[in-house]
């Protein structure tokens, strides 16, 4: 019950923000009493912080199952760009910004593990990137890593990419392409365009 609990919230908050969910919301969705959820959940805080956590943890296994396929760096950023959005159901910026808002350390913990995540993963690909041929060599990893960490939370920000102007797929993709085009060799252009 407990995992139910946890994946339908987890649904619920992606789909209709973190904030805007209610546990009265999640117990009326499954069928079940508000007392079930607080059995396994002792406050909304305590459920928000576990569905941040199982995401994460779900996004970052099918990460590493992407970066173990062998495919080429610039192959791999899209497939991890398409696995994410599908598991943050093509995520509106609007659950982000209202975990940032109304559950600030439960995000500042979040993004930290993403840093650390995506920081590890990003300079791999990079550095397969440039022993490929399809990246610069001499670029420098641990900034264009940070770089690419620091644009790709940017993109959640409402305030700069109003969803209505800046949908999130056109955004994601004219950001990957930014990217890859200012890190790859005549190479790695190629590859790019054959992709695009």
């Amino acid at each position: 019950m407990k995992d139910q609990i946890l994946i339908k919230a987890t649904d619920l908050f992606l789909t209709l923000g973190f904030k805007s969910v209610t546990m009265d919301d999640i117990a009326t969705e499954m069928g079940i009493s508000k007392k079930t959820i607080y059995q396994h959940y002792s406050n909304k805080d305590q459920l928000v912080e576990a569905s941040t956590m199982h995401l994460f943890e779900t996004i970052s296994c099918g990460i590493d199952h992407i970066c173990d396929l062998g495919n080429n760096p610039i192959e791999e950023l899209f497939l991890i760009k398409d696995f994410v959005m599908k598991n943050l159901k093509n995520e509106n910026a609007s659950p982000i910004h209202q975990l940032q808002k109304y559950y600030p350390q439960i995000h500042k913990t979040l993004m930290i593990r993403q840093f650390d995540k995506m920081g590890d993963c990003v300079i791999v690909n990079l550095e397969k990137g440039i022993e490929q041929g399809l990246f610069r060599k001499e670029i420098n990893t641990p900034l264009i890593a940070r770089f690419y960490f620091a644009g790709m939370t940017s993109l959640k920000d409402p305030e700069i990419f109003n969803l209505e102007q800046f949908p999130s797929k056109e955004v994601q993709i004219a950001y990957l392409e930014y990217h890859l085009r200012g890190i790859c060799t005549e190479k790695g252009i190629q590859k790019l365009e054959q992709l695009l």
